[in-house]
């Protein structure tokens, strides 16, 4: 059984603005207070996890353990089949040091057309999150959302961040980049999970339905 979250103060561990304000998001119905790490001032870690989840947990506990607070950290990014499965966990550092994801969706295409994969069925892929629940004693819950889709190419959308306008989701006619936030997250707390259409709203699914109380 997974513990309970039965504060009102949470910390959410992150200082990328887009990631704040959709965990804000999902999180608004439930009544919690939330402020960033950015905001507390708090040092981002080194994320040396070999995987989401490893990575999740290593930044949700920082900030647990540097506010005091519960904290809520979100480890995520995208897969290209045809490149391996990078960037995978590397995904923000592709953007670099200026989180510049223009350049990244170009690095992206340019890889992707070096391999040759112009038509959809050799651009497939997957955003993945994790998202981890940590406590300052110590105990985490972490949980994965995934969704699939294609990259397409040229970005379509201004919505969302990072790669939102280069990924269609399966069964889909839009980017992310094209979708407002209600869209994309395709789930509230009323809603069954299996509604949850991005890879962090699936992933929230997942984590309200044993750790958080509406």
């Amino acid at each position: 059984m997974r513990r309970r979250f039965e504060g009102r103060r949470l910390v959410i561990a992150s200082h990328n603005e887009g990631k704040v304000r959709e965990i804000g998001e999902l999180l608004a119905p439930f009544g919690v207070e939330t402020v960033s790490a950015g905001e507390l001032g708090l040092p981002e870690p080194e994320e040396t996890g070999s995987t989401f989840e490893a990575n999740a947990e290593l930044k949700a506990l920082a900030a647990a353990t540097g506010s005091g607070l519960p904290a809520l950290a979100d480890d995520s990014g995208l897969e290209v089949d045809a490149l391996g499965g990078a960037p995978g966990i590397h995904t923000a550092r592709w953007a670099g040091p200026e989180r510049d994801f223009a350049m990244a969706m170009r690095n992206v295409e340019e890889k992707l057309q070096a391999k040759g994969a112009t038509s959809p069925d050799g651009r497939t892929g997957r955003f993945v999150a994790a998202l981890a629940l940590a406590w300052p004693d110590g105990h985490v819950e972490t949980v994965r959302g995934e969704v699939e889709g294609t990259l397409v190419w040229p970005p379509r959308g201004e919505r969302g961040f990072g790669y939102d306008p280069v990924f269609l989701p399966e069964g889909m006619e839009r980017t992310f980049g094209e979708m407002p936030s209600e869209e994309k997250h395709g789930w509230t707390p009323d809603k069954p999970k299996s509604q949850a259409l991005s890879h962090r709203a699936r992933a929230f699914a997942e984590l309200v339905e044993g750790c958080f109380v509406r």
